[in-house]
C-alpha cells in the first residue's frame, strides 16, 4: 500500500529543503546532479530514436506506442541514480515553499540551476551521441542521402517547430502533469517494483500522446543542429523551450505540486470569534 498523502508530503517539503541546502553549501555538486539529469533524459531520447525511426518513418500508427513503451528508462535513471530534473523539482520545490520550509529565492534558484544544468547535459549528451556515429552511419536512403535515423529525427524535430506557441504551451502542461503524477506516486510507492512500475505508465501516456517535454526537447534539438537537420536551429529550440519549460511548470507545479499540498493536510482548526455582546469568557489560568 501506497504512504499516506501527509507523509509524502513530508518527504518531499524535506527534499525541498535539502536542494536548497545543497546548491547554497556546494553549488557545483548540485550542477553535477542536474547535468546528469540531463543526460538521463538524453539517453532516453537516443533509444527513442534508435528503436521508434523505422515506424516513424513509415508513419506507422504504433510510432507513438513504441515511443512510450521505451522512454520509462529516463525517470528510472533519474529517481534510482539520483539527479536533479528540472520537470521534477518543479512541483518538490513548490510544497516546500506553501509549507514555510524554503523561501521564494531559494525556489527560483534551484528551478534556474536544474534547468541550465540539464540544458548543459542533454547538448553535451546528444554531441557524444553524434559523435559516436550511431545515428550517421549505416543503410542510406539513395533518394535522400540520409540514414532512417536522420530522417526520423528531422520528421520529429520539423513537426515540434510546426506547432503554435499555444500548442507548444498546453501539451507542455499535459506533459509534466503526468512526468510529476509518476513522480509522486513513486514517492509514495513502498516497493522498487512498484516505483518503477508508476514510472514506466506515467512516461508511457506522455510521449504515446505526443506531448512536449522541454528537457527532452533539449536533446532532440541537440541531436538535430549537431546533425544538421534543416529546422533544428538555436532559434527554434529557444522558442519551443520558452513555451514549453512554462507550460512544465504550470502543468507539475500547479496541478500536482500545489493541488497535493492544498488537498493533502488537514485545515487548521477554525478559530471562533466570541459575539461582542456576549458574556465575556474568562482566561484560564497560567500552568507552571
Amino acid at each position: 500500500m501506497p504512504t499516506n498523502i501527509a507523509t509524502a508530503l513530508d518527504s518531499q517539503e524535506t527534499g525541498a529543503v535539502a536542494k536548497a541546502r545543497l546548491l547554497r553549501t556546494s553549488p557545483p555538486r548540485y550542477f553535477v546532479l542536474a547535468l546528469l539529469a540531463g543526460a538521463y533524459i538524453g539517453i532516453a531520447v537516443a533509444l527513442l530514436l534508435a528503436t521508434a525511426a523505422a515506424f516513424v518513418n513509415t508513419k506507422s500508427p504504433g510510432a507513438n506506442l513504441v515511443k512510450g513503451s521505451v522512454f520509462g528508462v529516463a525517470l528510472a535513471l533519474v529517481v534510482f541514480a539520483g539527479a536533479e530534473l528540472f520537470t521534477g523539482v518543479v512541483p518538490t520545490m513548490l510544497q516546500g515553499l506553501v509549507a514555510g520550509k524554503v523561501r521564494a529565492r531559494d525556489v527560483g534558484l534551484i528551478w534556474l540551476a536544474s534547468w541550465i544544468g540539464n540544458l548543459v547535459g542533454s547538448v553535451g549528451f546528444a554531441a557524444m551521441v553524434n559523435a559516436s556515429g550511431v545515428f550517421s552511419t549505416g543503410a542510406v536512403d539513395p533518394v535522400t542521402g540520409h540514414t532512417s535515423f536522420f530522417t526520423a529525427l528531422a520528421s520529429m524535430i520539423h513537426a515540434k517547430v510546426a506547432l503554435s506557441p499555444g500548442q507548444l504551451f498546453w501539451r507542455a502542461v499535459l506533459c509534466n502533469f503526468l512526468v510529476c503524477l509518476g513522480i509522486w506516486m513513486a514517492a509514495r510507492a513502498s516497493s522498487d517494483a512498484a516505483k518503477l512500475i508508476v514510472l514506466w505508465w506515467a512516461l508511457l501516456a506522455f510521449v504515446a500522446t505526443g506531448f512536449e517535454h522541454s528537457i527532452a526537447n533539449m536533446t532532440i534539438f541537440g541531436l538535430g543542429i549537431f546533425a544538421g537537420v534543416p529546422d533544428a536551429t538555436v532559434g527554434h529550440l529557444a522558442n519551443n523551450l520558452l513555451w514549453v519549460t512554462l507550460g512544465n511548470i504550470v502543468g507539475g507545479g500547479l496541478l500536482v505540486g500545489l493541488a497535493y499540498s492544498y488537498a493533502g493536510r488537514e485545515p487548521a482548526a477554525a478559530i471562533t470569534i466570541p459575539d461582542q455582546d456576549a458574556a465575556p469568557i474568562a482566561e484560564p489560568a497560567l500552568t507552571l
